[in-house]
Formats: C-alpha cells, structure tokens, sequence
C-alpha cells in the first residue's frame, strides 16, 4: 500500500466521490450489486485534491515512458486527461464512447498524427470495457497506445484478464482494497462491513449469497 494510493483514498472519501453501503448494495449499469459506488467527477469539485491528483497521474504516467498526446475517456476521464497535458504541455484528444452522429461521425477527437505514442486517461477501472474500447479506436487510427492510467480499480479479476488480453499495461493510483482499508481506519465503516466489501472483491457475482 502506497502513501500515493493511501492519500487519493482519503481524497476520494473526503469528497464524498466513494460511497460504501454493504448492507444496501448498489445495482450498476451491468446489472452488478455492489457494495460501493464510486463517482470521481466530484474529485473536480475540491481543487486541492484535484491539483495533487494532477501531479499523481504525471508521477504515474512515467511507468509508460514519454508520450506525444494524452487521450481521455468520455466523459469521466476527459478532465483528468486535459489537466494532465496542460501540466506535461503535450496535446490532448479524446475517445467517444461511440461514433458521433453527424458530420465527420468521428469517435476519437481532436488532432493527432499515426505513428503518435499516446497515454490513455481514465477516472474509474471496473472491468476496463469501456477503456480497451477507447485503446482499440485510438489504435485503429494508427496511434500506439502505451498504456492506460487511472485514479481508482475496482480490483476485479475481470479487468486484469481483460488488460491482459488486449497486451495494454495499467496502472492506478489507488485501488479497492486500500481505500477499504483507509475507511475502516477513519470510521467510515465497520469491521463487519470490511468483512462484506472483501467479500465482494473475492467473488463479485456470489457475495451476497455468501453473507
């Protein structure tokens, strides 16, 4: 556990950006009961912990090595994106989660040129559908992707396995598992509840059964 992942949980908890409710679980879009639910956009709200978390993602961006533009993801990850590449001074696009419709029905945004190293910029990691769709538009326009980075993972073994398969590299800068811990630690929740969010991270589909 990082003292980076440990300071963007405290951040997203100070922000009411997380919230975790075992015993009222939350039904997301996927049909997935979870007992937590997490909206980074609210981050953008606090410019502290925005601007630090700005840096944080430049720090993180070097594991991928040096990149001409900086691509984010509609729509949570396009703030986090520009604030990165106004700091690195580098270009910024962005990836529609579908084709626009009308005019030139672009899906990737902005200028850029084939050949061009681009660092991909998420707010949240669940399964990373929705961020290796944006990698696969922005490869099949001829730019090579190094990598995607994000403020928080959910840690689902779905996503690693989906990473994997598409051979893009990820990395965050906080994750399910410490900022659990970080709320047991500042009383956001229980011991009993800690019991049922590990429960969730172990077997998201069974867990409720299981409690």
């Amino acid at each position: 556990m990082s003292n980076i992942a440990r300071k963007v949980a405290q951040y997203l908890l100070k922000a009411n950006a997380v919230k975790l409710k075992p015993n009222e679980p939350f039904t997301w879009a996927s049909g997935i009961r979870a007992p937590i639910y997490c909206d980074n956009r609210k981050i953008l709200s606090f410019p502290q912990f925005r601007n630090e978390i700005k840096h944080h993602l430049s720090q993180l961006a070097e594991n991928l090595g040096e990149a001409d533009v900086i691509a984010g993801v509609a729509t949570a990850g396009i703030p986090h994106g520009i604030l990165l590449a106004d700091l690195r001074d580098l270009p910024f696009i962005y990836v529609r989660s579908k084709p626009k419709g009308h005019g030139l029905q672009s899906k990737v945004e902005g200028f850029y040129e084939k050949g061009q190293r681009v660092i991909v910029v998420e707010d949240l990691i669940s399964t990373g559908k929705s961020s290796l769709e944006a990698v696969e538009s922005l490869r099949s326009e001829g730019l090579e992707v190094l990598g995607v980075i994000a403020l928080f993972s959910y840690q689902l073994k779905k996503s690693e396995e989906n990473f994997k398969g598409a051979a893009c590299k990820l990395f965050t800068l906080s994750e399910y598992g410490t900022l659990i811990d970080v709320a047991l630690e500042q009383n956001y929740i229980n011991q009993q509840e800690l019991d049922l969010l590990k429960k969730w991270r172990d077997d998201p589909v069974n867990w409720l059964e299981k409690s």
